[in-house]
């Protein structure tokens, strides 16, 4: 198995970081402090193709695969999560569905505006009382001839407000449960759509979340995507991507906060020398650079899997699971390294540490992917209906 980043690969990696490092770390404080939307550094990722990038040069993307969207997703989240949070659901949760379900027309439509930055999508899944168990949503969409009338709610939608098109799942026949939910690209400024206030949240404040509200929003027929009733078997298989997105944004807040505790302890001086050289300094350091290395490579390996067209829900899951979870514990780590330091907002780790945590809950919580990871591992030796 190689291990080794292509050449091309390798200076895509580069121009991404110099990218992260000039235009977005200088102001990712200013952005957590304002809660803003970056519109103009979004409209910049655009222009790098970051907003497309898995999307085929033939609908105005950059036609890059899962290994190149998780080394870009690493390196804009080491300078700011909130900006790569914007990306991943732009390119993973929205792009990816259209280009696999959807027809000719909704391809043509809507990937060149939200390739190139002049649209921007949102994923609009959990509601204030389902998240984890969406199969029983309560947001409807009446059929009626040749248009489904909408109403409902959506909680935590990223991107809300700023979007120009929401993909919506909504029951349509609700008494079938998982197999009565259907998929829907409605675009901002449907009569009946609106979002609600922006939330304000620990981490990830320069990202817009809002809940969106449905009340007779009425959609054609032909924002349906995919078949009708295929919307919940949608939703998982994106999220089965999007999962290695957030891994990877793990993986970069991770590491960013390694790089702050490193050069931190090599300047820092306590009794007389540099803490670097204290053991209990080097121990953390190292228990932090083992970990992310982990979740880094369990994240290629799922991007790999993806690009070579083979399955990949469990590895991206394991991805995800150990790439939240050591992101934390380095952000943590960081703080303790930091000490007094670390806890004051004048310093970068505890915007890290608020980062991270939001990695073990968005797009499947850390409990949900123990959960398929031990169904895939009992699916031989257990009935259907033992498996929890």
């Amino acid at each position: 198995m190689d291990f080794e980043l292509t050449e091309d690969q390798r200076l895509f990696q580069q121009t991404v970081r110099e990218f992260a490092e000039r235009e977005i770390a200088p102001v990712a404080r200013h952005f957590d402090e304002t809660e803003q939307f970056p519109r103009d550094n979004v409209a910049k990722m655009a222009e790098l193709g970051l907003m497309g990038l898995t999307v085929p040069e033939e609908y105005g993307g950059a036609g890059a695969g899962p290994i190149e969207y998780v080394i870009a997703m690493e390196e804009i989240s080491r300078a700011c999560a909130a900006h790569s949070v914007i990306m991943t659901v732009n390119v993973s949760l929205v792009c990816e569905p259209i280009l696999k379900y959807g027809t000719e027309e909704q391809k043509r439509r809507y990937l060149p505006a939200l390739a190139t930055g002049q649209g921007l999508g949102a994923f609009c899944l959990s509601e204030p009382a389902s998240g984890s168990d969406a199969a029983h949503m309560q947001t409807r969409a009446r059929h009626e001839p040749g248009c489904y009338v909408v109403n409902g709610a959506k909680n935590w939608i990223t991107n809300g407000g700023e979007a120009t098109l929401y993909l919506l799942f909504a029951a349509t026949e609700p008494d079938k449960g998982a197999r009565g939910v259907t998929a829907f690209l409605i675009d901002a400024g449907t009569p009946g759509l609106r979002p609600g206030a922006r939330e304000h949240k620990l981490g990830i404040r320069a990202s817009s979340t809002t809940q969106m509200f449905f009340e007779d929003c009425e959609v054609p027929e032909s924002a349906v995507l995919g078949e009708p009733g295929q919307g919940f078997k949608i939703a998982m298989s994106t999220l089965d991507g999007g999962r290695i997105g957030i891994a990877a944004q793990a993986v970069g807040i991770g590491q960013a906060a390694i790089d702050a505790a490193v050069r931190y302890s090599a300047e820092r001086r306590a009794f007389g020398q540099p803490i670097a050289e204290f053991e209990a300094i080097q121990w953390m350091l190292a228990d932090m650079h083992v970990r992310i290395d982990q979740a880094r490579l369990l994240t290629y390996r799922a991007a790999a899997l993806k690009q070579a067209g083979k399955p990949f829900a469990l590895e991206a899951s394991m991805a995800k699971l150990s790439a939240s979870e050591a992101a934390s514990f380095a952000a943590d780590r960081a703080v303790q390294i930091f000490g007094g330091y670390g806890y004051s907002r004048e310093y970068p780790v505890e915007k890290l540490f608020r980062d991270a945590r939001i990695t073990q809950i968005y797009e499947g919580t850390s409990e949900i992917q123990r959960l398929v990871i031990a169904r895939h591992l009992l699916k031989d030796v257990l009935p259907v209906g033992k498996r929890g």
